[in-house]
């Protein structure tokens, strides 16, 4: 299933080995990017798209589980690894490091497509994941000072009443930094406006001890 917006890299320092997976990956649809370090793939400028990496374990100067800890830093490219020979240590420390597989060479190709396909799948939940993640901190960097300090404290569940008492403002004013808030965060509900401050990590435990 070929598809404009989904790449897959390949990182391996053996050229015959680099060549054939990218062969057998273009014949099945695949958009191939190619790299024989890991240096060189860490120091490209990646595209915005969904991916995923199929990595060489052992590489002359950087290592597949060195290039691994540095791609991590961006979660959404899912890692294959392939080895040409059977490690046990270093695939457990490789799938502990979130790797979707751990397949030795000579490769067997269909179960490196089905492989590559669930690691793109994964890569489409993380992309859209991370989309929705950055949407939703513009969303609330949107807000004014004031309603990023009132934000937190209605998710606490406290009543309009009581934050007002914090921030030694009227009930009046608060509810309509409310509606505002509502509002710029595309919240439909409370219960929403809630799973937000999850998301977003605010402090949502009630800092003042209030009679209702």
């Amino acid at each position: 299933m070929e598809s404009a917006n989904e790449l897959v890299y390949v990182v391996d320092d053996d050229r015959r080995v680099r060549e054939s997976l990218s062969t057998l990956l273009r014949a099945n649809g695949r958009d191939v990017q190619a790299f024989d370090s890991g240096g060189e793939f860490l120091d490209t400028r990646r595209r915005n798209v969904v991916a995923c990496l199929i990595l060489d374990m052992s590489m002359p100067g950087m290592n597949g589980l060195e290039v691994q800890k540095l791609v991590s830093t961006d979660s959404r490219i899912p890692v294959i690894f392939i080895t040409g020979r059977a490690d046990v240590p270093s695939a457990i420390l490789a799938m502990k490091g979130g790797a979707v597989d751990f397949l030795t060479k000579p490769v067997d190709e269909d179960a490196l497509m089905r492989t590559v396909d669930a690691a793109l799948v994964r890569a489409h939940v993380l992309h859209k994941e991370a989309k929705d993640a950055a949407s939703l901190q513009a969303r609330y960097q949107s807000l004014t000072p004031r309603e990023q300090e009132l934000m937190p404290l209605l998710a606490s569940g406290l009543l309009n009443k009581q934050v007002a008492s914090i921030l030694g403002i009227t009930g009046y004013t608060v509810q309509i930094h409310r509606g505002h808030i509502m509002r710029k965060m595309r919240a439909d509900s409370f219960a929403t406006l809630v799973r937000q401050a999850g998301k977003l990590q605010l402090d949502t435990s009630p800092t003042t001890t209030l009679e209702a």
